[in-house]
């Protein structure tokens, strides 16, 4: 399974690209007052707070995991609670400027993970994982998983919701660095 697509195929412009993404959107993020930013998308929904608070809680435990990962003879990871966590950290009542910083550090701590990842051990075949549990594009329990692949599926959850922030598909968000997100 390839990983880490890019149109030149390297890891470097990869990063390069997801480096673009976030600070871009980072940039759009802050042009919202934080008024705006507070109100439920729909009935029963999560405001853009929320859903930055989500991306926040979703960048520490994905974070974790490709740490892990390296580390790991398999891609099997806790799952979490993720009405729960943004509940108890009451993203809600949080300052937009604050929310759209702290995301952006972590992504930028994110990108230095996989930077510093050998690309061998990106795309090292992985049997056992439970990505057809935890994964934002689920990968069949009887397929082979890669690190590379929950990293591009960790940048393709990342572009749903930013565009559910930004008010802009989900291939609009991902053309602002050519980030390869694939359905």
């Amino acid at each position: 399974m390839q990983s880490l697509r890019h149109p030149s195929g390297s890891h470097a412009g990869f990063i390069e690209d997801f480096l673009r993404l976030v600070d871009e959107c980072a940039a759009r993020m802050l042009m919202l007052e934080d008024t705006d930013a507070s109100y439920p998308r729909a009935a029963g929904k999560w405001s853009r707070k929320e859903i930055v608070g989500h991306l926040i809680d979703s960048a520490i435990n994905n974070h974790a995991r490709f740490v892990r990962a390296v580390q790991a003879a398999d891609l099997v990871f806790e799952g979490y609670d993720q009405d729960a966590w943004v509940r108890v950290q009451r993203y809600q009542d949080r300052s937009w400027p604050a929310l759209v910083r702290a995301w952006r550090v972590y992504n930028l701590q994110i990108a230095e993970v996989i930077q510093s990842t050998p690309p061998a051990e990106l795309e090292r075949p992985r049997r056992r994982h439970n990505l057809h549990e935890i994964a934002f594009r689920r990968v069949p329990p009887d397929a082979d998983a890669t690190l590379g692949y929950l990293v591009e599926d960790y940048v393709a959850h990342l572009c749903h919701h930013l565009h559910q922030v930004l008010d802009q598909d989900a291939r609009s968000v991902a053309a602002l660095a050519s980030v390869s997100v694939q359905d």
